[in-house]
């Protein structure tokens, strides 16, 4: 039996969008199934060290960015805090914001407390080495790359995910940069009223 070229046409865009969508998932792994990924990790802030599981009998938001972002990290942000002020104090007040640099030549543990107090007071600014910083990254499949440019004007790369972790350190959710501050809202509560 002959195909007919349209059928044929038809059938090879079909086995090529069925292979990219398998390629995608392959690549990323693990990455979209919550409790496989994350855990406790520990970085520093400007005070010190810091680790997940500091934070004992919180809820946690975490977010890998770069203060130097001109859209996703500060969008991310504000609706975080918008999120965070729709909720009861007694809820909020379960809930630790974790902004983690992948960009510690330029974000200076200084630097880094002075941009997430800006959102609010209560949020951490968590950066490390390169190699401490790449280990966090690669134990909750996120992903950065510097992009090229000259001296200290470069951008980065990164991906958006706004992890939401339970009181045990277990990722419960994913949201995302454009997340709405509702959307973060309701995230937190049913978190919360799970534990």
């Amino acid at each position: 039996m002959k195909l007919k070229p349209v059928v044929l046409l038809a059938m090879l865009v079909v086995l090529a969008i069925v292979g990219t969508l398998l390629a995608l998932k392959k690549a990323e792994g693990t990455n979209n199934h919550p409790g496989k990924v994350g855990g406790d990790f520990t970085l520093t802030s400007a005070n010190g060290p810091v680790s997940l599981s500091d934070f004992e009998g919180k809820a946690k938001l975490v977010f890998f960015g770069y203060t130097h972002c001109p859209d996703v990290c500060p969008l991310t942000l504000a609706n975080v805090k918008v999120g965070l002020k729709q909720l009861p104090e007694a809820l909020r007040n379960q809930v630790q914001t974790i902004f983690v640099s992948v960009d510690p030549k330029r974000d200076t543990f200084d630097h880094l407390s002075e941009y997430v107090s800006f959102f609010d007071p209560s949020f951490v600014g968590l950066t490390g080495t390169k190699e401490e910083v790449d280990r966090v990254v690669r134990q909750y499949g996120a992903f950065y790359r510097i992009e090229e440019g000259d001296g200290k004007n470069y951008t980065v790369s990164h991906s958006a995910r706004l992890y939401v972790i339970g009181k045990d350190n277990q990722i419960k959710q994913y949201l995302y940069h454009d997340s709405s501050s509702e959307e973060i809202a309701e995230a937190i509560k049913k978190l919360l009223a799970a534990n």
